[in-house]
């Protein structure tokens, strides 16, 4: 059901997602992570507007990305409770201590599918500093599936003068990056500082690309 739902979104949204976002794709390295995601894989990308699961929807084409969806977005309205339903997404009631979300979006990857995770966790408010810090869901699900986390940056314009640019970033395994000297909670506060560094580094890398292009 829940690839149903999202190609018939992939469909008939296309022209209003070619107009609304014109999305421009770059890449960190295109020869070893481009639009097409094969296994599983964890999504992992910045955060603007609730609209960014729109842009990354149609950015990666190929696959249906389960997103976990904050209870606030459930709180909206009757048909917007239905629509995540039918989307497949796994409710994160941020205000609990049930962490039964994590189980649910192990099974999706350990069936080889795809997680799209904002570990900001929240819309930033006015003057805090973006990316704001990363929560550690992202980590102990790459940690207990052996998934990779791919991380994208994009800009958020939606309906806007200015195109919406994104980047992707090559695949990370974070077992790479834990250190068995340490215990498990300072490696997973470092590999989440580590994360949000190479969401930074992929903005600083798509500016630098954007500046290649204008001094042709």
């Amino acid at each position: 059901m829940y690839w149903f739902t999202h190609w018939f979104i992939k469909i008939t949204g296309f022209i209003p997602w070619l107009f609304g976002y014109r999305a421009k794709i770059y890449y960190e390295d295109k020869s070893i992570q481009g639009r097409r995601i094969k296994g599983k894989a964890i999504v992992m990308p910045n955060h603007h507007s609730v609209m960014d699961v729109a842009l990354h929807m149609f950015v990666f084409w190929s696959r249906t990305l389960r997103c976990l969806a904050a209870e606030l977005m459930y709180k909206k309205n009757i048909f917007m409770t239905l629509m995540l339903k039918l989307l497949g997404y796994i409710k994160v009631d941020r205000d609990s201590h049930d962490f039964s979300f994590l189980g649910k979006a192990e099974k999706v990857l350990n069936k080889k599918g795809v997680i799209e995770i904002y570990p900001e966790s929240r819309l930033a408010r006015p003057g805090e500093e973006k990316p704001l810090e990363f929560k550690p869901s992202v980590v102990y699900l790459a940690l207990s599936t052996g998934a990779p986390i791919i991380p994208v940056y994009h800009t958020g314009a939606l309906f806007k003068k200015e195109r919406a640019l994104v980047i992707i970033g090559k695949p990370i395994d974070v077992k790479e990056w834990y250190d068995d000297t340490l215990g498990e909670r300072e490696n997973i506060e470092i590999i989440c500082k580590k994360l949000r560094e190479r969401v930074i580094e992929l903005g600083n890398e798509l500016e630098r690309q954007r500046k290649e292009e204008k001094a042709r």
